[in-house]
């Protein structure tokens, strides 16, 4: 019997026999690409050591009015932050502090002033110029201690200050020189995304051979690309959530480590306070019997004659120093949890009587982020292996990336919360529904498939109930064979339709039973007793609100700067004469995702599907995901406000339109046209500016993210992009 070496070196050479120079040509141009990532790394990215290799390096030190320690550091106070140094009359190219890497890190901001040729006096910002900006510089973070300056000829004063109040004083510092010799630095993180960048670029070149690979031609060798695409990807998503880890919650000997209790790999612990624990607590309160929060109301709040009013919560709260839960149902005297159970069911209660500890929120939402990304994926397959004929890798993966880095998982990585842990739990739970959906059609005995689509469509009402109108998809689906046809009424249609019908019956009424059981109404979630910024049990309707929640979610164009990240949180005016809801957002999805610009020739392309085919269903599939999307957004805005992560709740119905838009367009042109190399190039272009957008919306610095509880960590990303600075 071969040994498993002989068998691999067997497969090996069999392999390397049919493609010997297709694996040549590719290796050259790997290793090509990965040279031309170390040259950039090496000459551009640390232009800095280059052009500062010539300076005669002045050290300050001597000229500091500052007290000294007894390690021979130099102390910044609260009273002395200032450092002020006269008749300099050198040219100044830079300005090296460095601080002692041994106190705690935290991220400075430093005002520097001078006089030179051009200026007499410091001068700052003004009406028509702006001056000096202040500039950010962690006492961890060698490379941010080096401060490129632009002066002109010779500096005669230099003035540099701590600015800023949220600074922890005191701050010590090593040396103060300028004209220092930048170091070289070699980032492995830089390289290795500047290498992975240009690999992109050389796979989806325009003549690539991934667009002369078919997926039904050539099944394994697409199948085998894919699967490694889904494979980075996942890495990539995981990655980015654990660089957030103050929102983790999982602690080990070399990470979270002050929060590691010493036993074991790893260990749970509870972050965000106490209004994030709310499904640990529900599940903690189910394993004892109970359905509402173990934390019993302050007496204050039971005998308000209106809880909701938050005005007056907040009187009696400081008339009575006890404080209250906020963001949870609040209803006869007990506090509840309004946010689909599903979650709860799935994760925190089977966690925690194994346990006994609460389950890490964000591990819940990278698992269903993972089940998301695997089910778009197969589903994205589905359509394009069965339904259309044409279909290349290339084009697959032009669709694949942006549906799912463009529908705003991102953001709900950025921010592995219980609030987002319902939404991503119900995406994941749609798209694996419409795919069982899909596998049953193409069956003859589709029952197993029909009951495991329909439970999981079903479930999305536990998570996160307005996905439920991914639902109506039902519709083109099985429409033709069950009604048009009359399947429905043979007694194997009809055995059918039941499978499809009976889990949302019975999540139904476990769902329903579960709402009586807290409200005594069966169709009541709780939401409406929500303790939060404005009374819903008086929101209600009101058409004001939907021109700026609709300009907002999808027209508003984005904010752009020049710094890194570029993007900034949009403005936002409205004319609504009453309450708007309003948390932070960064622009509409119809003009911040270019891909979503093929919608508006939706109706021509249709056409070309009803002229092509008899059949109505991929037509009525990409109507009732539009109509969807649209009525997604009008009941975010009109039951909660305008909040970015809601966009995860409809953006990816327009993606998925746009995907089996562009396969109808791909189907009817010839392959080897200039139709279809044009489709391919602005495809390239319009997928390359939406997944640009929606990764640089990754690192926008946010309050309780981690460029704000680790801010001098945050500058190291800083750095490493800004590299001329």
């Amino acid at each position: 019997m071969p040994t498993v070496r002989q068998n691999i070196s067997y497969v090996y050479q069999r392999f390397m026999r049919g493609h010997r120079p297709a694996v040549k040509h590719l290796a050259k141009w790997i290793l090509g690409l990965l040279a031309v990532a170390l040259l950039l790394e090496v000459f551009l990215f640390n232009i800095n050591y280059f052009t500062s290799a010539g300076y005669n390096t002045v050290n300050l030190n001597s000229k500091l009015n500052l007290q000294e320690t007894a390690d021979e550091q130099y102390k910044l106070t609260a009273v002395n932050h200032t450092l002020e140094f006269s008749n300099v009359n050198a040219a100044v190219h830079n300005i090296w502090l460095n601080f002692d890497y041994r106190q705690p890190a935290q991220e400075l901001t430093v005002k520097i002033q001078f006089t030179d040729d051009a200026h007499r006096t410091y001068f700052d910002s003004t009406e028509y110029t702006v001056g000096v900006p202040n500039v950010n510089v962690s006492t961890l973070s060698d490379q941010s201690e080096y401060i490129n300056l632009n002066t002109t000829g010779l500096v005669s004063n230099l003035r540099i200050e701590v600015a800023g109040d949220d600074v922890s004083y005191p701050i010590k510092l090593s040396d103060i020189a300028i004209n220092a010799r930048h170091p070289f630095d070699f980032n492995t993180t830089r390289f290795v995304v500047t290498a992975g960048i240009l690999l992109l670029a050389f796979a989806f070149r325009p003549r690539s051979a991934i667009y002369r690979i078919g997926i039904v031609a050539e099944p394994r060798k697409s199948k085998a690309v894919i699967i490694a695409t889904v494979i980075i990807e996942v890495w990539l998503m995981a990655t980015f959530l654990f660089m957030g880890s103050n929102l983790v919650g999982v602690a080990a000997k070399d990470y979270n480590s002050g929060s590691w209790n010493g036993q074991g790999l790893a260990n749970t612990f509870e972050v965000g306070g106490d209004n994030a624990q709310q499904y640990a607590e529900l599940a903690k309160a189910m394993a004892d019997g109970r359905l509402y929060l173990g934390e019993e109301p302050p007496q204050w709040l039971k005998d308000m004659p209106d809880p909701y009013d938050k005005g007056a919560r907040d009187e009696a709260q400081k008339a009575t120093g006890e404080p209250y839960l906020f963001d949870v149902a609040y209803h006869d005297g007990h506090y509840y949890v309004y946010f689909g159970v599903v979650p709860v069911l799935l994760f925190y209660l089977p966690f925690y009587l194994l346990t006994g500890a609460s389950f890490p929120t964000a591990i819940g939402v990278l698992i269903a982020c993972v089940a998301f990304v695997l089910g778009c994926s197969a589903l994205l397959d589905r359509f394009a292996r069965y339904h259309f004929k044409r279909v290349s890798l290339g084009l697959y993966l032009l669709l694949q990336i942006p549906l799912v880095v463009c529908c705003g998982i991102l953001y709900l990585l950025k921010f592995p919360t219980f609030y987002s842990l319902p939404i991503m739990l119900g995406l994941a739970f749609s798209v694996w529904g419409l795919y069982f959906w899909m596998r049953g059609r193409a069956t003859e005995r589709p029952e197993k498939w029909y009951l495991l689509g329909s439970l999981c469509m079903a479930l999305v009402v536990g998570c996160r109930p307005q996905l439920i109108v991914l639902s109506l998809v039902a519709f083109p689906l099985f429409w033709r064979t069950y009604i048009t046809k009359k399947r429905l009424f043979t007694p194997r249609g009809a055995r059918e339709f039941a499978c499809l019908v009976a889990p949302y019956a019975v999540v139904a009424a476990g769902l329903m039973g579960y709402n009586y059981a807290r409200f005594g109404a069966l169709t009541d979630f709780g939401a409406n007793y929500n303790l939060t910024v404005n009374d819903m049990t008086k929101r209600g309707w009101n058409i004001g609100r939907l021109a700026p929640a609709l300009f907002s979610y999808f027209l508003q164009p984005p904010s752009v700067s020049g710094v890194f990240p570029y993007i900034q949180p949009a403005p936002f005016d409205t004319t609504y004469m009453g309450q708007t809801i309003k948390e932070v957002t960064f622009g509409g999805i119809l003009a911040c995702l270019p891909v979503l610009w093929v919608l508006p020739f939706a109706k021509r392309i249709l056409g070309m599907r009803m002229a092509q085919r008899s059949t109505r269903t991929i037509m009525g599939v990409i109507v009732v995901l539009l109509v969807s999307g649209v009525l997604l957004a009008i009941m975010d805005a009109e039951m909660a406000g305008i909040l970015q992560r809601y966009y995860a709740d409809f953006s990816f119905m327009f993606l998925a339109a746009v995907v089996l838009l562009v396969f109808i367009v791909n189907e009817n042109l010839d392959p080897h046209s200039t139709a279809a190399n044009l489709l391919m190039r602005v495809l390239l272009v319009l997928v390359t500016l939406s997944v640009l957008y929606s990764v640089l919306l990754c690192f926008v610095p946010e309050t309780g993210w981690f460029s704000d509880v680790y801010p001098w960590a945050y500058q190291n990303i800083m750095e490493t992009v800004q590299f001329w600075t």
